[in-house]
């Protein structure tokens, strides 16, 4: 299968990636940026830990009521318990399911059973997160769904390919 070539992002580097980039809004010192970052993370976190994202939202939420170097230092503390625990196919698809929320009042049936059929392959472990994602991916472009867009799940998890569920169904459309 021609897909076994492509270079996957190993979770390491997942976390690697998540860390430095709460550096940088560390060294902003800026709530604006924990706020981005919360949501272009939310579900990164989500497929680690979701009891921890909750965590995290209650914490960027307090930002009245502490210092800014309080919440990052907590807010810290609690994004490494959330990425130390790897997700897991189970963890995947339920945030593939809230994903799928953003888009299944649009869908057609036969979108909706081919995401279905993907999500079972997926559960099966026929096809690896990247792919299902890969095939998610132009979804989010099809609805212009910039929240969606700006995670960084779709950014580390992705295989870097466009996905063929669209195309395969406009194909079918004619």
């Amino acid at each position: 299968m021609e897909n076994s070539k492509v270079q996957r992002v190993s979770e390491k580097e997942v976390k690697e990636y998540i860390l430095e980039r709460f550096e940088d809004v560390k060294k902003s010192q800026k709530m604006k940026n924990v706020v981005s970052f919360q949501a272009m993370n939310k579900y990164m976190v989500m497929a680690h830990d979701q009891n921890e994202l909750k965590i995290l939202g209650n914490i960027v939420a307090s930002y009245k009521k502490i210092s800014l170097s309080e919440l990052l230092a907590d807010y810290e503390e609690h994004l490494n318990l959330a990425i130390e625990k790897n997700p897991t196919t189970k963890s995947h698809i339920n945030v593939i399911m809230h994903i799928f929320g953003y888009f299944s009042k649009n869908f057609n049936q036969t979108e909706k059973e081919q995401f279905f059929k993907l999500l079972n392959e997926f559960r099966e472990e026929e096809i690896s997160i990247g792919e299902i994602l890969s095939e998610i991916n132009p979804i989010i472009y099809r609805f212009n769904n910039t929240y969606l867009a700006s995670q960084t799940y779709f950014l580390l998890y992705s295989d870097p390919q466009p996905g063929n569920l669209f195309h395969m169904l406009s194909q079918k459309q004619f």
